[in-house]
C-alpha cells in the first residue's frame, strides 16, 4: 500500500499485529511507524514500556521467543525491527520460484519457519514492526505473509508528477493553502529538485505556517522554502530563456555568478531544461499536447503543459543544436577548457529571436 492508503487503513481497521515498512523514503516510514505506534500505545508516557526496539535483524529463535513472551509491566509488547535484512532480494536470486523451492524443502523445525508459524497466528499482547530502507522482494514467502495477515507500507521516493497528494495530506495539516501563483512556483521548483526530500518540504511548510498567520500562502511565501535549494535558485533564470527574454536571462544568470553559484549546476539546470523543451517540441509534432505531456516529461501534468506554452515559440532544430552545446560545455568545464562564457553564449542563442 502507499502511504496515503496505509494510513486510511489504519484508521478505518483498527491495528494490525505484524507490519513492514520497506522502501527508500525514510519520511513516510517514520510517519507510518509513528501513526501504528500511536494506535497501538495511545499515550506516548507509556510507550517505553511496551515498545523493544533493535537495529538489525534479530534471529529467528530469539524473535519467536519475545514473540511469545507474555508481558509483564505493560497490556502488550511492540517489537520495532529496524534495518531488518528478512525482506531483501538475495544476491543470485533472480528466479522467483527459487524463494519457494527454498521454503518447500526446510524442515517443520526450522527457525525461519517457526517464526512465519508465529508470525501467522500472534499472540494477542504481541506485535511486531519491520522497517527497511531496501524495495522488499515481493517473492519471498516471509512477505507474502505479512502481506496476507497484517499491512505492507511500500514507501517509494515522490516524483514531481507524484507530488500532489504529498502536497495537499501536508497542506490539510496544517491548515493552509497556495495560491495559484504559489501553487505554480511550488510545482516548478519541485520539478527542478534532483531529489526530493519530504524531510525538508515538511520542515519548511512547518516554519512558513508558524511565521505567518495568512491561511493562504503566496508565491513570495513559497519561494522561501526553496531560497536554500541551489538547483532551484535558477528558477527564474529559466523562465526568462522560456519567455526569449535575453536581458533578463543574462541579468540573473550573471547575479547567479557573481553569488558563487556553482557552474555545473547552473549547466545542469539549463541542459534539463532545454531537453524538455526539445522533447514537448517533438511530442506536440506527433499530437500530444497540454497536461498529456505530463507522462512522456516525467513531470507533473500542470508543469508538463507550461513546458508545452514555452515550447511552442522556439525551432526544434534551435533546441537540439544548443542541447548539443551544452552537452559540449558540460565536457569543457570539467576540463577546464571553458567557463561562464559558455553559458552565457547559450543564453544568448535561445534568447536571440
Amino acid at each position: 500500500m502507499k502511504y496515503g492508503q496505509f494510513l486510511a487503513a489504519l484508521r478505518r481497521n483498527g491495528a494490525k499485529h505484524v507490519y513492514l515498512l520497506a522502501g527508500e523514503e525514510t519520511y513516510y516510514i517514520r510517519k507510518a511507524e509513528q501513526a501504528v505506534l500511536k494506535a497501538l500505545v495511545p499515550e506516548e508516557a507509556a510507550r517505553s514500556e511496551c515498545v523493544q526496539s533493535f537495529d538489525g535483524d534479530v534471529s529467528a529463535d530469539e524473535l519467536t521467543g519475545l514473540i511469545d513472551t507474555v508481558p509483564f509491566f505493560a497490556e502488550k509488547t511492540v517489537l520495532l525491527v529496524r534495518n531488518s535484512n528478512l525482506f531483501r532480494e538475495k544476491k543470485g536470486d533472480k528466479d522467483g520460484d527459487k524463494e519457494e523451492k527454498k521454503t518447500k524443502s526446510r524442515k517443520k523445525g526450522d527457525p525461519m519457519e517457526r517464526l512465519m508459524d508465529r508470525l501467522s497466528d500472534m499472540p494477542d499482547t504481541s506485535y511486531v514492526i519491520f522497517e527497511t530502507s531496501a524495495k522488499a522482494d515481493k517473492r519471498r514467502k516471509i512477505y507474502k505473509l505479512v502481506e496476507s495477515v497484517g499491512a505492507v507500507l511500500e514507501a517509494e521516493r515522490e516524483r514531481p508528477w507524484t507530488i500532489d497528494e504529498w502536497l495537499r495530506g501536508k497542506l490539510s495539516e496544517i491548515n493552509r493553502e497556495l495560491d495559484r501563483e504559489a501553487m505554480a512556483y511550488f510545482m516548478n521548483a519541485v520539478s527542478m529538485m534532483q531529489s526530493i526530500e519530504l524531510e525538508f518540504l515538511d520542515e519548511e511548510l512547518n516554519k512558513l505556517a508558524l511565521s505567518t498567520e495568512n491561511r493562504r500562502f503566496t508565491k513570495k511565501d513559497i519561494s522561501r522554502v526553496f531560497a536554500s535549494v541551489p538547483e532551484v535558485s535558477g528558477f527564474a533564470m529559466l523562465d526568462a530563456v522560456s519567455a526569449r527574454d535575453m536581458k533578463k536571462a543574462i541579468v540573473i544568470l550573471e547575479r547567479q555568478l557573481s553569488e558563487g553559484t556553482y557552474l555545473p549546476l547552473i549547466l545542469a539546470g539549463l541542459s534539463r531544461h532545454v531537453r524538455q523543451l526539445w522533447q514537448a517540441k517533438e511530442l506536440m509534432a506527433r499530437g500530444v499536447r497540454g497536461r498529456a505531456l505530463g507522462q512522456p516529461l516525467n513531470l507533473n501534468p500542470v508543469i508538463a503543459e507550461k513546458i508545452g506554452r514555452a515550447a511552442q515559440g522556439f525551432d526544434a532544430k534551435l533546441l537540439r543544436r544548443v542541447f548539443l552545446f551544452l552537452c559540449d560545455a558540460d565536457y569543457k568545464l570539467k576540463t577546464g577548457q571553458g567557463g561562464e562564457e559558455l553559458l552565457e553564449e547559450a543564453v544568448i542563442a535561445l534568447c536571440r529571436k
